[in-house]
Parts: structure tokens; sequence; C-alpha cells
């Protein structure tokens, strides 16, 4: 619970690396907050992801706040338990754990155009008031669980990679994996040895490259610890190096480099021809997220590991059945089928003025400028919204731009005395063809079906340039494309 007495002027949804950030800036600013988090423990996407090998594919220094290098990162890349105890040492140090409601449930939120306050509804009936709404869910909060003809009638062990069972013991089972995305290519290699037989219902293949990961020395922690300077070189370093992959993926030309790198490892560690060509992808490199992993290919080519070159049809009694027809007796199922990137905010319900949802303001695809407000719905602001992920560098240099923005908002609303901040339909209208414009020529448009895009094809995810053009952009409140009322005049 929060500890101060004053009703908080920020309600935010969410204590993940967005939630946390937010509510480190409010902190420091002396406005008064309360995040409301639906799990018993902060950490977000990380602390929810507790299968076997759940590790970031952005490098541990560059996957952490700028005001707060660590210099105790154990690996090159961040295993899920070191990152979620990161973000909770973060909301400890700077006092926000103790403005966290754990265990609380958003189900609706509906905002007062003649007092200006979101009204937020929690899972029990209870609410919370709160000039200002900050979304801070994320785009991997809610599992894609595929409900599948017959599944309901599998009488083995069922249950989806964010959701994974520690309970359950794989050891001597028949495994059915349904995916092989970014979930999959970490935890299939971790269960694999244990298993008595994998099959892998792979629908679409995966670009995979090798992952430049290991544990840091010794002599590498002191230096670290003792030279500060060192993790700031270091994080500058790989900053520097993943911003200008932007530069390939964007201008639909460049890629040949990893298409290459991609053939030089497949082939390297997947001897067999035919196999080979199951795992070689039928699309462009980098239409869909690039994959980087070391294990893969290993655990994949194991005896006890079948590749089905086929996505789910249904499930027939104890026998999963290939969209091809294969037929194959298993014990578990396990769903590596990614989450609902698209589906921003849901399933809460959003009310805006004049009782507009935003589910169906949001029906042809979501939209934000500058990826956080929404015409029509004052004062919210979605961190990690439409069209801020990243397909080259760390989503925390985003999040750090974003919170930057949303703290500026709100000094400029107390400044000027402003009820509320909605931004204009037009300034919207001409932010949001610009993005779609720029994405038409990168290479996520190239013609695949992604978690970039929705049903009707349009980009919703990703930004399409540099990270700091996105920094630029959000780095002064720009009062000129919002709407302000004041008290009385709503």
């Amino acid at each position: 619970m929060t500890t101060t007495d004053r009703p908080p002027t920020v309600v935010i949804i969410g204590a993940g690396f967005g939630g946390i950030c937010m509510g480190i800036k409010l902190k420091r600013a002396g406005i008064p907050f309360v995040i409301v988090e639906k799990a018993d423990r902060v950490g977000g996407v990380w602390q929810a992801n507790v299968y076997p090998g759940a590790a970031c594919d952005v490098p541990s220094h560059l996957y952490s706040y700028s005001f707060e290098p660590s210099p105790d990162w154990s690996r090159a890349y961040g295993q899920a338990p070191e990152i979620q105890s990161y973000i909770d040492g973060c909301a400890r140090k700077y006092g926000v754990l103790e403005h966290v409601r754990l265990n609380t449930e958003v189900t609706a939120a509906s905002f007062e155009r003649a007092t200006g306050r979101w009204t937020v509804t929690l899972a029990d009936g209870s609410t919370l008031l709160a000039r200002f709404l900050v979304a801070a869910t994320g785009q991997l909060s809610r599992p894609t669980e595929p409900d599948f003809p017959g599944l309901d009638t599998f009488p083995g062990k069922v249950f989806h990679s964010a959701r994974w069972d520690n309970d359950y013991d794989m050891a001597g089972k028949r495994v059915a994996v349904i995916g092989s995305g970014a979930s999959a290519i970490q935890f299939v290699p971790q269960i694999a040895p244990r298993v008595e037989q994998l099959y892998l219902f792979q629908r679409s293949a995966p670009y995979v490259l090798p992952k430049p990961d290991r544990a840091y020395t010794a002599l590498e922690k002191y230096l670290y610890r003792s030279f500060p300077l060192a993790v700031t070189a270091s994080r500058a370093r790989k900053y520097l190096w993943h911003e200008a992959r932007v530069v390939p993926l964007t201008k639909g030309r460049g890629m040949k480099p990893f298409e290459v790198a991609f053939e030089h490892n497949l082939k390297r560690q997947v001897p067999d021809p035919t196999m080979r060509a199951a795992l070689t992808p039928d699309y462009p490199i980098g239409c869909k997220r690039i994959l980087i992993s070391n294990e893969w290919y290993p655990a994949i080519t194991r005896p006890n590991v079948e590749v089905l070159a086929t996505g789910l049809r249904a499930i027939d009694g104890s026998t999963v059945v290939g969209a091809d027809g294969t037929r194959r007796t298993v014990d578990a199922i396990v769903f590596g089928t990614g989450f609902a990137v698209s589906e921003f905010l849901a399933p809460i319900e959003i009310t805006g003025l004049d009782g507009r949802s935003l589910r169906d303001a949001w029906r042809d695809g979501a939209e934000a400028y500058l990826g956080m407000t929404v015409s029509g719905f004052p004062n919210l602001f979605v961190l990690y919204g439409p069209n801020t992920n990243l397909g080259h560098n760390s989503i925390i240099y985003m999040l750090e731009s974003q919170t930057d923005y949303v703290l500026s908002a709100i000094r400029h609303a107390g400044a000027h005395g402003s009820t509320w901040l909605n931004v204009r339909a037009a300034a919207q209208a001409r932010y949001t063809a610009e993005i779609q414009q720029r994405l038409a020529g990168t290479v996520w448009e190239e013609g695949c079906t992604s978690w970039y895009r929705t049903a009707g094809g349009k980009n919703t995810s990703n930004w399409p340039s540099f990270t700091y053009d996105y920094r630029k952009r959000t780095r002064f409140f720009d009062p000129a494309n919002y709407e302000e009322a004041t008290a009385g005049t709503g």
C-alpha cells in the first residue's frame, strides 16, 4: 500500500520496467502516485515468465536504467531471475515499492469530463481516483493460448510457457511443444535432455543467429565494480552497435550479412541437408523477429526430438494432430505461442470522453500520438504503446524517453492549471500517417505474418527509426498538439 495520506495524482497500471521507472520519476518530483500490480511481486514480464532458460536478448548493461547502471550482472545477457531481482532492487532503492499494491488487478477505467479524473475499477469492486492514468502493462503481458478442437478433453498436462508449471515433472514424458518462437528456443534446450520424447510443431521456421553470451569473469566483475565508467563505456558501446542495426531493418536493404550469418550457423550445427531445409525460413530475414541462441539447433537435433514442420490442427484424446494430419501421442502439451501483442491494454475496459471505448477506437488497429496518448482519452498515457517496440535496441531507452515525457506533461498541466490534456485528433492522425508511411519501406512489411502486425496487416508494434529520433521527439512536452481544459471549462 502507498504510505502517503494524499490521494494519488497518478495511478500506474503494472510494476514492470515501465511502471517502476514512472514511479521513480514521480517520486523524485514529489508527485503522489500508486502502482497497481496484479501479480504478487514486481517485475512485469520477468516475474511472470519463470520457464526454464528464460533470458533477455539485449545485453545486460543496455537492458537496465541509464540512471541505475549495475556492475553486478553475472552474464553478458541477463536471465529472468536476475532481471526481476534488478527491478525489485530499483523499486526498493528509490522508495517506489512502498507505493505498489500487489495482487491488485484493474478491470476498467473511465474518464469524467466534469472532474477531469479517472475512476479506476479493481477486480474486488473497489475504485481509485486519479487525475492521470499511466498504463504500463507492456506488449507482452497476455499469453496467446489457442483453443484447438479437443483440447478440453486432453487427459494430460497443458500449459503456456508464460504460465509454466514448475511442479510438473517432465522426466520420462512425451511432450508436444507448439511453436518455435522466442520462448521456445529458450525452454526447449532445457527440457529436451529430460523428456523421453519431444515433438516440436513448427508452423514457421525462425532465423536463429549465435548469441554472444557468456559469464563475466571475476576480473571483469572487479573492474565493473571498481570503475563505474567501465559499465558506462560498455553500455555506450553496446548501444551504438545495436542502434546501427536499424538501418538494414528500415531501409529495406543490407540484411544480406545477417542472412549469410544465419546460413553459416545453420550449416555448422545441422549437418543433415533435409533437416536444414525444414529449418530454413520461407520469408525474408528480419520480417519476423530474429532470434539468438547457441543451444537451439543442438537441442532440436537430439535423437529424442522430432521437428514437425506443421501447425497444430486438433487434439484427439492423448494424440496431437498436425495440420498435415501428423499424429503423435503425448503426455503433455506446452504452448510456446507468444503473446497478444496487438491487443494493447486488453482486457481492461477503458472509457474516455462521451463514453467512447478504447477498444472501439482501436478497432482497426491501435494507434497513439508518440505511442503514448490517444485522442478522446485525456490524461491517459500508454508506456510501450503502439509502434514503440524495437527490433534493434533496448526498450528501456524508449521507456525512459516516455516517462520523461509523461512527467513533463503532468508538470505542464499543474503549471497551467489544466484539468486535462487531450491530444488533438489531427496531431494523432498526422503522426500515425507518418509512422505507417515510414513502416511501408521496412523489412517488417515484406509479406510475412508476424506478431508485429494485426490480422488486417497493420503494423501496430514497431518503431521505424533510430531510438535517438524518438528521444528527440519526446524530450519536451508539446502543448500545441493538445487541447487543454481548465476547471469549469471541460
